[in-house]
């Protein structure tokens, strides 16, 4: 099957058949023909469902993830020269939507996406999120959503709630999609890009681990199983200087290469470019500046990648298969928009406006260097 024309075949159905394809889909693929949007009543039902210690688990997360991206969020940046005035104007995005996966719902996907949105001033937020075979949605989701002040939630999951977010089908649609999914997800994601936005197209999991002699061998094994619970697809390197240590590797979906010295280990760490990059071996801190190509680095023996997928307060939405070569984490930046603006002065102008004219007749743009003269003629100045 062409994954491409497939995705598109479905994102166009849903485009030209609007809610009558939307109810058609949810019932295909998430056996649902119930009304999509959460009501009053569910949210109230899902929060007696969670138990007071629960509760405060997730506002110690939250707070943690939430002052960990705090300190991510830029104010507005001018220059000032001659009499004027350039610079930065950051605005957050109007709406976002989260797509949170439904087979496994992620509740802590919905923290990790809410804190920096709520930092960047985002005030409009929804979530899509398929039903389980009963028609609910998560408890934890819905609680955390409502914690956020979240109250458009709508139960539709995979290509269908793509479509519904990008083309504003039931819903009043959103300027950028956010959060993980699988394969057909990623797809819609990437073709419904220019309609509105896209976080990134995120795929299977990935951890690298750098280990020596001194490394201990069970956080060594058991952090690269716990990337590798996702799921058959994901990946797992060991990168050591230990020649010992691969006779105690037992799961073989973990790719060992061993070197001579740890400093030599760094060109293959760039190469692959991993999701997730843990440092355990004597003096990390030392290493960090050399890793180039990495979404998350984690440091040290208390710094496992499970801890970052929780509750340490990083950002666990992250650039897989190579592509933090050129893409980064999640961050409050993600969230906003970046205008430039420049308010000239008079006297800034005349005296280097010689500079645009040149340049406009060096490219042949007659109009453009007749509106920069207009402003140099003497009669209005």
């Amino acid at each position: 099957m062409n994954i491409e024309s497939y995705v598109s075949n479905i994102l166009n159905n849903i485009k030209n058949g609007k809610e009558d394809a939307l109810k058609k889909y949810s019932d295909q693929f998430d056996n649902y023909s119930g009304d999509f949007a959460v009501t009053p009543e569910e949210f109230k039902e899902a929060e007696k469902l969670i138990t007071e210690y629960d509760k405060n688990i997730i506002k110690r997360t939250y707070d943690r993830i939430y002052n960990n991206h705090l300190i991510q969020k830029n104010m507005d940046k001018f220059r000032f020269y001659n009499g004027s005035i350039y610079g930065i104007i950051y605005k957050p995005i109007e709406r976002i939507g989260m797509y949170i996966p439904g087979k496994k719902p992620l509740p802590s996907t919905v923290m990790m996406i809410g804190a920096p949105a709520k930092i960047a001033g985002v005030n409009d937020i929804i979530i899509t999120v398929a039903p389980d075979s009963d028609g609910k949605i998560n408890p934890y989701v819905l609680y955390i959503a409502k914690f956020l002040g979240i109250k458009e939630v709508y139960k539709l999951g995979g290509i269908q709630a793509i479509a519904a977010m990008a083309y504003g089908i039931f819903m009043k649609k959103v300027d950028k999609i956010y959060g993980p999914g699988n394969i057909y997800v990623n797809e819609a994601k990437r073709q419904v890009y220019g309609i509105t936005g896209i976080d990134g197209l995120y795929g299977p999991s990935e951890i690298c681990v750098i280990s020596d002699e001194r490394s201990k061998n069970e956080y060594i094994i058991s952090d690269l199983d716990s990337q590798l619970e996702h799921g058959e697809t994901s990946k797992a390197w060991l990168l050591t200087t230990d020649k010992n240590i691969k006779n105690k590797i037992y799961n073989k979906n973990v790719e060992i290469y061993t070197f001579d010295n740890v400093d030599s280990l760094i060109e293959k760490v760039n190469e692959i470019a991993p999701e997730h990059l843990e440092i355990l071996c004597k003096e990390p801190l030392s290493l960090l500046n050399k890793i180039k190509n990495a979404g998350a680095v984690y440091i040290g023996d208390y710094t496992p990648v499970p801890a970052g997928d929780y509750f340490i307060g990083v950002n666990h939405l992250l650039p897989t298969g190579k592509t933090s070569r050129f893409s980064s984490v999640l961050t409050v930046d993600d969230f906003m928009k970046k205008t430039s603006f420049a308010y000239t002065s008079r006297e800034d102008f005349i005296s280097d406006s010689y500079l645009g004219i040149r340049l406009a007749e060096i490219e042949n743009m007659d109009l453009h260097k007749k509106s920069m003269e207009a402003r140099n003629d003497k009669e209005y100045q």
